[in-house]
């Protein structure tokens, strides 16, 4: 899932034109579990809007923004709307504003209503997010009884613990369980702790040159 956080409405509307006519865009998954942006928080700012002296002339919250069919869609549902709007904002994360902007056949500004944070999961009351994924490209989570130890560690570490590790608990975050504890602990349970002998070279940063690109054969 992505992680994402609505901005302040004052910095969203510093990008809008004083009036002019809005059409608002949310999402059907990740924004919404993250309540940046689905119908409740769509809802919330078109009222905002207008409270402010904007015109909202529509909103659609396509079920996941970031693909592109989903989007074609929502165009050809809303194209009046869309045609009669100034400005169009986006209560998604950074790829579903992308996919959009890439999607359209007009020249209307989009205008971005969200922060994207990290990809993670969610507890089970939807009310706690965790960074679990740095997508690097070189993933080990074969090794490493699924848990993201570039991730988890506050300090990267690929090989550890570390030395400031104290009781299970991370250094930099007191609170924290130190991930390689946790590493271990797991192999454990599954009787691979030869695993833990395992040194693993730095990190290969050739497969993380941005923009990456997979091309499916």
């Amino acid at each position: 899932m992505i992680i994402t956080q609505q901005k302040g409405f004052d910095e969203i509307i510093k990008h809008l034109k004083s009036g002019s006519k809005v059409f608002i865009v949310g999402c059907g998954e990740c924004s919404t579990v993250c309540q940046a942006g689905g119908e409740k928080e769509v809802l919330d700012m078109k009222k905002k809007l207008q409270d402010s002296g904007y015109i909202v002339v529509g909103y659609a919250i396509p079920q996941a923004p970031c693909i592109a069919t989903h989007v074609k869609l929502m165009l050809v549902k809303h194209k009046k709307e869309i045609e009669n709007t100034d400005e169009i904002l986006v209560l998604t994360c950074g790829l579903g504003v992308q996919s959009l902007i890439e999607n359209m056949k007009c020249f209307i500004p989009v205008h971005v209503g969200c922060n994207t944070l990290f990809i993670g999961t969610v507890d089970s009351g939807a009310k706690e997010f965790f960074e679990v994924c740095s997508a690097c490209g070189d993933c080990t989570l074969e090794y490493t009884a699924g848990i993201c130890a570039y991730t988890q560690c506050p300090k990267s570490i690929l090989n550890g613990p570390c030395g400031g590790m104290e009781g299970g608990m991370c250094e930099v975050d007191k609170e924290k369980d130190c991930v390689w504890v946790l590493i271990y602990n797991k192999l454990k349970e599954q009787g691979r702790l030869d695993l833990m002998e395992k040194i693993y070279p730095a990190k290969d940063f050739s497969k993380h040159r941005k923009p990456l690109r997979r091309i499916l054969k």
